[in-house]
């Protein structure tokens, strides 16, 4: 399957809607590949780095979560929520995974980061230094909370519909539950931070 990635008719794919997208690779056409995978695929990855995969692992689901796509494109119920069916899609395959592993996952050190391509060599060391303090309060949270909030840092950022279905999390709690990580994920760095500050406290 080629995925067309420039030209004017890809240009004119990238403003469609997602269900538009889907009844168009449906039917055949290429040039709306690359949208649907440009705005899913962090998505996909960031559910199954959440499940604590390793770096194959990580990819095999990813790679099985589009040929899911691909099989079953004139099957799907809701087109418009392809992004749902996405993460569905990628959170049963993940777990598929870790059955056929026979195990619960792997520590998060296995799991690579993203490259740092962007700092000059002064900001990447303040960027790996608060990369370092953010892994280390992550892993002092629990893991319904890393995995919500590994994916809700997707970028393009996900749905609540996307994210309840990735997680199995009811949409109308994921707004409370990320405010409670987040508090809890900035205790952990604030403790690490100031640790005078917890033995001074009452």
């Amino acid at each position: 399957m080629t995925i067309v990635t420039e030209g004017p008719s890809y240009t004119h794919a990238m403003d469609a809607a997602p269900g538009a997208l889907v009844r168009r690779a449906a039917t055949g056409d290429q040039a709306a590949w690359a949208p649907l995978v440009e705005r899913y695929q962090s998505l996909v990855w960031s559910i199954a780095r959440s499940y604590r995969l390793s770096g194959d692992d990580a990819s095999d689901v990813v790679q099985t979560t589009w040929l899911r796509l691909v099989e079953h494109l004139d099957r799907i119920r809701d087109p418009d929520a392809v992004g749902s069916w996405l993460a569905t899609t990628a959170r049963n395959e993940c777990l598929a995974h870790i059955r056929r592993r026979g195990r619960q996952g792997v520590s998060l050190d296995a799991v690579p980061e993203v490259a740092d391509v962007g700092p000059s060599p002064g900001e990447g060391v303040i960027v790996r230094e608060r990369d370092a303090e953010l892994w280390a309060a992550l892993h002092h949270i629990s893991e319904r909370c890393r995995q919500l909030l590994r994916i809700l840092a997707s970028d393009p950022p996900p749905s609540y519909q996307e994210v309840g279905a990735a997680l199995s999390m009811p949409v109308g709690s994921i707004g409370p539950t990320r405010a409670r990580c987040l508090q809890k994920l900035r205790s952990s760095i604030s403790a690490k931070t100031h640790p005078d500050d917890l033995l001074s406290s009452p």
